[in-house]
């Protein structure tokens, strides 16, 4: 019995002809595949040189993506070498094995490790990979959670103060409207700090029952000059959030957003001081000092917390600092290796602080009178500050002193690499992001007689003697000149362009 493949790639089982000679039935016995309709020109395999190393994959590989440079054929012929049968391609290597494999895998994209982020995309620029591309690299390297698309009010006015005030990149006036911005929160936090000096302050005199008593003026008066320029900055701030507030596509998101929280804790407290210029009554104050100087004392110090809110502020410039904003996503980032390293110390804090009161315990002059007490020290040693108000006087506890200092020191730098790469990825990320919002690229033709314009056509012709390929291009520029046509076989390649004729004699 005989077997044989059908045209639909089923074994055939077959008698074998008696009156057929021996040898004949031996032929038979071999298995065959009959012809099969199939477009062998997608499997036709294709060279790709990438400085010296070469690539090899097939034209079926490359045509699912046709709207890339490779997957053109009008595209990468710029760069076809006639005489090594090959396309050439000046660029990285390394990137190549990854761009290749986008081709191979149906359009997977993963960036080597060793291959820098800006270095990458140029690479995908050049080789037109398109949107998509794109789109899966950013998601890749972390922009996709974090650039989604911004709605817009509706509404053309709202539209237009929300862009003002939000967005300081979308227009020149918007950029005046945050270098303003910024100006009146670098003003607010310097009068914040000068209004502290002592030059700058006002007491008030109480007399009562024959005593004098003096106290700080915390409620400022409305003539100072400080209270004044602090005023013009309160009304520049509440009027930039009640704008954005009007104007926000969405109150809720608003809302929720921390920045917006820190704008309002911004100007709370001038509010609450100015009520509290209003509702001042000597008499009553008089009384609270005469009978309630504790409760005076606490009325105080709940003002100056709410005062102290105002140092807030400075995290507004981080609306309008990218330096910031890096800052902020590398803590946000590293909280995990920032917990572990505020649990090691409090392990170190513990532990050397107990073994150092129990060395210093036989000493009359010793300064850690207890562990809660020694708690102060350990921390300052472990971190390095070692303020010197409190110190071990003997030999074991300054052998105690010395390991916590050493085991400081290794403490923090075990997460601190973590924490910088964090800033460096995020850095390098913010320095790219221009870069992975364009695909264009201009592309450097890589031989002079395949010029960069449209009209241009690709076809190979197949013969059954000699093979040869033929190119033919239409310059719209040079009208006046003929068709430019190229033709390629075995042992020549003839070039046309205009009326310049050559021949190249070329092994292949």
């Amino acid at each position: 019995t005989l077997t044989r493949t059908g045209s639909k790639g089923l074994l055939i089982e077959q008698e074998p002809d008696e009156e057929t000679p021996k040898h004949n039935k031996e032929q038979q016995e071999w298995t065959r595949f009959e012809s099969i309709d199939h477009d062998h020109s997608l499997c036709e395999r294709v060279i790709i040189n990438v400085s010296g190393m070469k690539f090899e994959t097939t034209l079926r590989t490359l045509n699912m993506f046709p709207d890339s440079l490779l997957g053109d054929p009008d595209r990468r012929v710029r760069y076809y070498d006639p005489h090594r049968n090959e396309y050439f391609f000046d660029r990285c290597r390394i990137c190549f094995d990854a761009i290749l494999y986008y081709y191979q895998s149906g359009g997977r994209l993963r960036r080597p490790g060793n291959v820098p982020l800006d270095m990458f995309v140029e690479e995908i620029k050049f080789f037109e990979l398109g949107d998509d591309a794109f789109g899966k690299l950013k998601a890749d390297e972390g922009f996709g959670q974090e650039e989604v698309e911004k709605p817009l009010p509706k509404n053309a006015i709202k539209r237009k103060l929300w862009l003002l005030f939000e967005h300081p990149e979308s227009s020149m006036s918007a950029r005046y409207v945050a270098i303003v911005s910024v100006l009146v929160i670098i003003v607010s936090i310097v009068i914040f700090c000068l209004e502290t000096l002592p030059r700058f302050k006002h007491y008030k005199i109480f007399l009562f029952d024959n005593a004098t008593r003096i106290v700080e003026d915390e409620v400022p008066s409305v003539s100072e000059p400080f209270f004044i320029i602090e005023t013009a900055c309160i009304f520049w701030f509440t009027l930039e959030i009640l704008i954005r507030f009007l104007a926000c596509p969405s109150k809720i998101d608003f809302l929720k957003d921390i920045m917006n929280l820190i704008d309002f804790m911004s100007i709370v407290p001038y509010f609450i001081t100015l009520g509290t210029m209003f509702a001042e009554d000597k008499e009553a104050e008089k009384h609270k000092i005469r009978n309630e100087k504790q409760t005076q004392a606490m009325s105080l110090a709940i003002l100056r917390v709410i005062r102290l809110v105002r140092v807030f502020r400075i995290f507004k410039l981080s609306r309008h600092s990218k330096g910031l904003q890096i800052l902020g996503m590398t803590l946000k980032s590293s909280l995990r290796e920032l917990g572990l390293l505020i649990f090691f110390l409090l392990i170190g804090i513990i532990l050397f602080s107990s073994a150092v009161y129990y060395a210093e315990s036989g000493s009359e002059k010793s300064y850690f009178k207890s562990i809660p007490d020694a708690f102060w020290w350990a921390l300052v040693t472990m971190t390095t500050v070692g303020y010197g108000d409190m110190v071990p006087l003997s030999f074991w506890g300054k052998i105690v002193g010395s390991l916590c200092a050493i085991a400081g020191v290794l403490t923090l730098a075990l997460p601190v690499p973590v924490i910088v790469s964090n800033f460096t990825y995020f850095y390098n990320r913010e320095m790219v992001q221009g870069d992975l919002d364009s695909a264009n690229a201009n592309h450097v033709k890589s031989c002079p007689f395949f010029p960069g314009t449209a009209n241009r056509f690709y076809k190979l012709k197949k013969d059954s003697n000699t093979p040869s390929a033929e190119f033919s291009s239409d310059d719209g520029i040079h009208s006046d000149k003929q068709d430019q046509t190229y033709k390629l076989n075995d042992n020549s390649m003839q070039i046309v362009i205009g009326s310049t004729h050559s021949l190249i004699n070329s092994q292949m």
